[in-house]
């Protein structure tokens, strides 16, 4: 099968935020990644509720929302509000994991988990049920740009494994790092989805660079 790709619009060009949208509706992107950073729980800010819903205006593909902040159950129904299809909150982040992924799919939405390169996949085995999807950050959380970290297929492996004994239709996400080299090998560990930001907005023709990544 091949993956399904969410370019993350972090990367994007902020002063052509509609001209990349429209860029990702043309091309064979599923999804498009929206980050959303507090500089709390990682060093960083992004940006908020009102970026997000000017992305939604003119996007066409679904949005899958990846709060990568503190107390994220404020916000949850917000971001539904705004044009989440998807939300992903992080497992180092929630006091209460599954009070928070059940409150996102009492908005209709489909809730997704974020885990932190330390975190292991073990302890999300008793809310697999609950989870329409995983991303597993192969890097640390907060900027874009890093260099993906190796033991992310031994994670993948491992949390396909869990997925499958369960048997449960959790989709396994990878975010961080993702390029042409290592994109096959994540797919062969149990990958659905990968995420790509600076290797998309970088690369000198951004549709083509979605469509190797779709078709490896």
């Amino acid at each position: 099968m091949k993956p399904k790709i969410a370019p993350s619009i972090l990367a994007a060009d902020f002063a052509n935020l509609q001209r990349d949208v429209e860029m990702l509706n043309e091309s064979d992107a599923d999804y498009i990644h929206v980050d959303i950073m507090d500089g709390l729980f990682v060093p960083n800010i992004s940006f908020g509720i009102p970026v997000t819903e000017a992305i939604h205006r003119h996007a066409r593909k679904p949005l899958d929302v990846h709060l990568m902040i503190m107390d994220p159950d404020n916000y949850l129904e917000a971001f539904k509000n705004v044009g989440a299809s998807i939300i992903s909150v992080h497992y180092e982040a929630c006091k209460h994991l599954n009070r928070s992924l059940q409150a996102i799919r009492q908005l209709g939405i489909k809730a997704g988990v974020a885990i932190n390169p330390h975190t292991p996949v073990e302890l999300l085995s008793d809310s697999l049920e609950m989870l329409d999807l995983v991303c597993i950050m192969s890097v640390n959380p907060g900027f874009g740009g890093q260099k993906f970290i190796e033991n992310t297929y031994s994670k993948v492996s491992r949390l396909k494994e869990m997925i499958d004994t369960n048997g449960c239709e959790t989709l396994i996400e990878i975010d961080g790092g993702v390029n042409l080299d290592n994109a096959p090998k994540l797919m062969e560990a149990g990958a659905d989805i990968l995420v790509a930001g600076s290797f998309v907005f970088n690369s000198s023709n951004p549709k083509e660079t979605i469509s190797e990544l779709k078709n490896i």
